[in-house]
């Protein structure tokens, strides 16, 4: 049995355990706590997105470059004003022609008699004028001595009247008939190349407007117009004296020169450009008409370059193209842009400003509104180094 002394150490020691258990369980409570804490703290703060926050990039003004199509200055389908047959024609295609020149000659046999029964009818028409004009004079004289009455007299004038208008009406055929005898000529109306030939000795021509009806095209091509159509994106470039530089396919290594004419100041529902016309002198006939070209418009001003940022800082949603930019207080705030161009490593937009801070690769899900952590500078070259 336990003496009376080791009793008060037994106490002792039973005391002694029982403190150093409750600071056990006190000191892992504690650091529970803390360790707790510190979750929260990190849990909080990761909850906070870091991001890297740029400016947008002012894009150089790049060349504009565009398919054209190569049109004659004037171009004159020559068709048929008369029926018959082709007699003879004078001028192939490529060669030069002179305003009035002959290119050939319809045969109307048809019209030929046709022109002879007008002449005809007309000779018969003035004899009978001529009488009714006889007879009215001898009704006049007679009706100065009573010997006719005034109704009588009037009726001739009346004849005479009408057969006069029968007499201007067949001498107006017969100049109709005259002057269609004139188109048997096909001529040249300007100065220029014959750029199609479509018929040839013998044919049978027809009256008739109808495209690829006609015999002779007659092309001026010592100017020509070029049409382009510019995107409309791209349409603030273009303005009415600028200049741009020409180039096509059968003639590398060179370039012509050409100036804006005009623009449609519309832009096509079908195609979402804007038809632009150019004119180029064409003195040496280097170009042809009917050709492709290659189109390059000159630089846009300074002051109408573009922005630009990395395409990672696109969101591409249903309700369209957005970039989230930063305000004042470091929240996110989606901005609306719209794309005018990919040019690879960039993309440049429309709707942005120089001031604008934008979040280079925003994170999932990111929302209008939400509070951010900007990456400091030395941060952000450690994350881009690192493999």
């Amino acid at each position: 049995m336990p003496t009376d002394v080791s009793r008060p150490r037994l106490r002792i020691f039973a005391l002694a355990a029982v403190v150093v258990a409750i600071a056990v369980v006190a000191g892992g409570l504690v650091d529970r706590h803390l360790h707790a804490e510190q979750l929260k703290d990190r849990a909080s703060e990761q909850s906070i997105p870091t991001v890297a926050v740029g400016a947008p990039n002012p894009v150089a003004g790049d060349a504009l470059e565009l398919p054209g199509r190569i049109e004659a200055w004037s171009r004159a389908p020559i068709y048929a004003r008369v029926s018959g047959y082709l007699k003879q024609w004078s001028v192939d295609i490529g060669a030069p022609v002179k305003a009035g020149q002959v290119l050939g000659v319809i045969e109307t046999p048809d019209l030929d008699q046709q022109l002879l029964q007008a002449k005809a009818e007309l000779v018969t028409a003035r004899s009978n004028a001529a009488l009714a004009g006889t007879t009215s004079q001898r009704w006049q004289a007679l009706l100065s001595t009573d010997s006719v009455s005034r109704q009588e007299a009037d009726e001739k004038a009346g004849d005479l009247a009408a057969k006069q208008s029968v007499v201007n009406a067949l001498q107006a055929n017969v100049e109709r008939v005259q002057a269609l005898q004139h188109y048997t000529r096909l001529v040249a109306p300007f100065d220029g190349i014959v750029t199609a030939r479509n018929t040839d000795v013998g044919a049978l021509i027809s009256v008739g407007g109808a495209p690829g009806s006609e015999l002779f095209v007659v092309s001026d091509i010592r100017r020509l117009r070029i049409y382009v159509n510019v995107p409309q994106r791209q349409v603030a470039q273009i303005r009415p004296g600028a200049t741009a530089q020409i180039t096509v396919p059968e003639r590398p290594g060179h370039t012509y020169t050409a100036k804006v004419q005009s623009l449609s100041q519309a832009i096509s529902t079908t195609s979402g450009a804007m038809l632009v016309q150019l004119a180029v002198d064409n003195a040496g006939g280097e170009l042809l008409p009917g050709g492709y070209a290659s189109v390059r418009f000159d630089a846009p001003p300074k002051d109408v370059a573009g922005l630009s940022v990395p395409p990672g800082a696109l969101i591409i949603g249903k309700q369209g193209v957005h970039v989230a930019t930063l305000d004042a207080s470091d929240r996110v705030r989606l901005k609306q842009v719209s794309i005018a161009r990919d040019l690879g490593a960039t993309i440049e937009l429309g709707g942005l400003d120089k001031a604008d801070r934008v979040i280079q690769n925003p994170p999932d899900g990111v929302a209008d509104g939400d509070q951010v952590r900007v990456a400091s500078a030395d941060n952000a070259a450690k994350k881009k180094a690192a493999p």
